[in-house]
């Protein structure tokens, strides 16, 4: 059943202070700008509770009569001897002073808030970006890139404004409206009674708008959230989009959901004016009956006309954080949908981590094992079933058989990417799980049949691969991935910035720097998956010269569905139904005459081309083509 999300911000307050529960720790490392947030506040109020005193000393003591001196709440003798024009300068000055101070511990108050929010944020964002990375494959797989990065960017910085905007104001509102509803019970307890009277009113609104302006941008952030996804995914894919002529397509689902966030910003803008419409309603009520009756005492000589004067004032100023509250209320809620996006993936548990006593793994051999290896991805449905194999060090491995049915599932256990069900994955008779995932991850190098390069310089993509690889090692695997040749010719060499995803260069470029990449890392196991899949005759000749002198040396996993380059290999698995159905060299498997051989034939009857052994990965100069001894 799916969780029910809370409607009002009463009921969201679990969800309020998890996030302030969470970036607790952060705060109390900013304890000075903490306390100085607070003290400016704290100025502020006490200097608004201030401000319409000297206008009840004239009121009083200039313009009434002596029966309402008499009656006043506040009798400073020193004041009497005073003439009224010296008053009237004294109090005129307090207004000043009284005004200037209280800007400037709001200006404090607020730009601590700010430096507070930002540095508070700020280490969030970062530290949100760094768990994204550490989430498993099976998290990222299931979750929209688009939504992440919405989550990363605008939720964080929608937290950040509403820390100045919002939170800041609501602080302040809440502290004025204690001190003023306290001195309003001091001057008159009977006349605060009545003041009060609408707050239910007000309470029952709050809940009932509150709830609906929740709604409605928890709503809207998800819309928002879809689009930015949608917009992500059309531009990243934007080669395939023009090639299809999709772009009417995608931009009329972009402009639909476009037109749904409006809408529902629009409502959210109604239910907030409605809102404040009725408060202030209600304020204009209360306000109407504390003169009518206020008016009444004055006249009686039970207040004097200064008293009503700075009750009204605090009443005033107690009912404008209500009003402020109604304003404030759907970027609060926008806050908390926001903070709890966050968290939501702050809080997640990577599927894959170090385990407790996990240790740095040694330099490997390269012996690998898979024991009764079972893995799925969803309960119930099992992608690899019982892998049961042995490598020895060097050993190269082709892994062939049908599309999706496992291979690369199979490589990615290897590298801890996924874990399996059942079973183990060990390496030199040590399960992987053993070793902390960096240690383990760094001896293994990856070649992937869709290269991603980065949108950094040739040389920083080479060096990726070993960060601290210096100007000599990335020429060095430039020269063994055969593409120094080609980089050198770029406008400025390995100083040259390639374009996001590598798009500035051709295929086979892009497979040579990435083969440059492994090469680096010197790794004893190399993963090749897909390699050479899409290139034409040259670029492909190139880079199976270059992953042959790769995985010289190396236990060597080839995922690949030409059967021609799987034939090298010392060691072929034919996986089907997730299972290895046939195992052994390609001599045994095509004597055996099972769904390989078969497999084999057919691929060589369709075939036009039969590449040379000096171009094939794992060839040696002895070595020949085993289709024509066999077929």
């Amino acid at each position: 059943m799916k969780k029910k999300r809370p409607q009002t911000l009463a009921q969201s307050w679990p969800g309020l202070r998890r996030i302030l529960a969470h970036f607790a720790p952060s705060l109390r490392k900013q304890r000075l700008l903490v306390a100085v947030s607070l003290l400016s506040l704290l100025a502020e109020v006490g200097l608004r509770a201030l401000e319409p005193w000297p206008l009840k000393f004239i009121f009083d003591r200039v313009f009434s009569s002596g029966k309402h001196r008499a009656g006043s709440q506040l009798d400073i003798p020193a004041l009497n001897d005073l003439q009224p024009a010296a008053l009237i300068t004294l109090a005129a000055l307090a207004i000043i002073v009284i005004t200037a101070l209280r800007a400037l511990a709001s200006y404090s108050a607020t730009v601590s808030f700010a430096r507070l929010g930002n540095r508070v944020l700020t280490q969030a964002r970062g530290e949100l970006y760094r768990h994204l990375q550490r989430l498993s494959l099976s998290f990222h797989t299931r979750t929209r890139s688009g939504d992440l990065t919405f989550r990363l960017m605008n939720d964080i910085s929608m937290l950040k404004d509403v820390v100045v905007t919002a939170l800041l104001p609501l602080l302040l509102s809440v502290c004025i409206f204690a001190v003023m509803i306290g001195a309003m019970f001091v001057l008159h307890w009977k006349l605060a009674v009545l003041a009060l009277l609408v707050l239910p009113l007000l309470g029952v609104g709050s809940i009932h708008f509150g709830g609906r302006i929740r709604h409605t941008a928890r709503e809207q952030r998800k819309r928002d959230a879809a689009m930015a996804a949608n917009a992500v995914e059309t531009i990243s894919a934007i080669k395939v989009v023009q090639a299809l002529c999709l772009e009417a397509v995608f931009a009329d689902v972009f402009l639909r959901r476009n037109q749904e966030s409006r809408r529902a910003d629009v409502k959210g803008a109604r239910l907030t004016a409605a809102f404040g419409r009725t408060v202030g309603f209600l304020t204009a009520a209360s306000t109407a009956l504390v003169l009518w009756y206020g008016a009444r005492l004055v006249l009686s000589g039970e207040l004097t006309p200064g008293d009503l004067l700075v009750f009204m004032a605090y009443l005033r100023n107690a009912l404008r954080p209500v009003q402020d509250f109604a304003k404030h209320t759907s970027r609060l809620a926008k806050a908390a949908v926001a903070g709890e996006r966050v968290l939501d993936v702050l809080e997640r548990t990577p599927e894959v981590r170090n385990l407790p006593g996990a240790v740095p793994a040694p330099p490997f051999r390269g012996a690998i094992r898979f024991e009764k290896v079972r893995f799925a991805y969803e309960p119930g449905k099992p992608v690899l079933q019982n892998i049961d194999f042995e490598v020895q060090p060097g050993q190269h491995v082709a892994l062939v058989g049908p599309s999706g049915i496992g291979k690369s599932t199979l490589v990615s256990l290897l590298l801890r990417l996924y874990d399996p069900t059942k079973g183990r994955v060990l390496i030199d008779g040590r399960d992987i799980r053993d070793y902390t995932l960096a240690s383990l991850r760094r001896q293994i190098s990856v070649v992937l049949q869709d290269t991603l390069l980065f949108a950094a310089s040739a040389s920083e993509n080479i060096a990726y691969g070993m960060p601290e690889a210096t100007a000599e090692a990335v020429e060095a695997a430039a020269r063994l991935a055969n593409a120094h040749e080609f980089i050198q010719d770029l406008p400025k060499g390995y100083d040259t910035v390639l374009g996001e995803r590598g798009l500035t260069l051709s295929g086979g470029q892009r497979q040579r720097i990435a083969i440059a990449r492994a090469a680096i890392r010197q790794a004893p196991i190399l993963i090749l998956d897909e390699p050479a899949t899409g290139l034409d005759g040259e670029n492909e000749r190139m880079v199976l010269d270059a992953l042959k002198r790769l995985a010289a040396g190396r236990t060597t996993f080839l995922i690949s569905h030409d059967l021609h380059l799987a034939a090298r290999a010392d060691l072929v698995f034919y996986l089907e139904d997730g299972r290895v159905r046939e195992s052994g060299t390609h001599a045994e498997l095509m004597a055996n005459g099972g769904s390989y051989a078969a497999l084999y034939r057919q691929q060589a009857t369709q075939s036009t081309w039969s590449p040379s052994s000096e171009g094939m990965p794992f060839a040696t100069q002895t070595s020949a083509l085993h289709s024509e001894s066999v077929s």
